[in-house]
């Protein structure tokens, strides 16, 4: 029998975000079950543990759970994904040296509780530091733009990158709903943004860094990181 190369290997923690409501415009948001899914097929097919934790804990908002979608619908089905995203650890008492790597899943609720959490920029900064991969998809790297590393430099600064882009949000009219632009405040912290069209998947590894442009990129997003993950110590 061959031995399992994800043997031994930290779980990646799974962060999604808790809040429900798309500012003032009255529309319910949440973590978008695709992005999450996709990911988590991916990991879990190659035998990567994965656990989750949220802004607030406990139970969080779910946005766009399309179950036409045959992963979503396998995983939405699973009582054993319905516990374990029933009751996600808060991220302020997660202990960054229990995990491999740390994965932020979109949603627009992200973009209001993702990027001013202290607990984001704590156990990001300390799981990269750590020689960790770092990921995030769509409106998830809505987390990266306060996070700074122990020299004062943002972890996304001179760093290729891929999110939600600018003209996407105006084509989901919530250009003025979300409280900034996901990809032009990335921008601004130093990031090298790299849009492909819209609605089309964009993936862009920078070393330890993984960051995927929207739903359509999940899967990819999850695959990157499997290979960093499992790739030789040496590589």
């Amino acid at each position: 029998m061959s031995p399992n190369p994800a043997a031994g290997l930290k779980p990646v923690l799974f962060v999604l975000t808790s809040h429900g409501r798309k500012g003032d415009s009255g529309q319910s948001t949440g973590y978008y079950l695709g992005e999450v899914t996709h990911p988590l097929a991916e990991l879990e097919a190659a035998g990567i543990a994965v656990e989750f934790a949220s802004i607030q804990g406990g139970e969080p908002p779910v946005d766009g759970a399309d179950v036409d979608d045959a992963t979503n619908a396998r995983y939405w089905n699973d009582p054993r994904f319905r516990e374990a995203v029933r009751q996600t650890l808060p991220l302020h008492d997660a202990d960054a040296s229990r995990y491999s790597a740390i994965f932020f899943a979109g949603g627009h609720g992200a973009m209001w509780d993702f990027p001013n959490s202290p607990a984001v920029q704590r156990v990001t900064r300390e799981i990269y530091e750590a020689g960790g991969v770092v990921g995030a998809v769509c409106h998830g790297p809505a987390a990266l733009v306060e996070v700074t590393l122990s020299d004062g430099a943002y972890l996304v600064a001179g760093k290729r990158v891929s999110a939600f882009t600018d003209d996407e949000e105006r084509a989901v009219k919530l250009e003025g709903v979300v409280p900034f632009l996901l990809a032009s405040r990335l921008s601004a912290r130093g990031a090298q943004h790299q849009p492909a069209p819209d609605w089309t998947s964009q993936v862009v590894v920078d070393g330890r860094l993984v960051t995927g442009q929207n739903p359509q990129s999940a899967s990819v997003v999850g695959a990157a990181m499997r290979e960093l993950l499992l790739a030789p110590a040496s590589a």
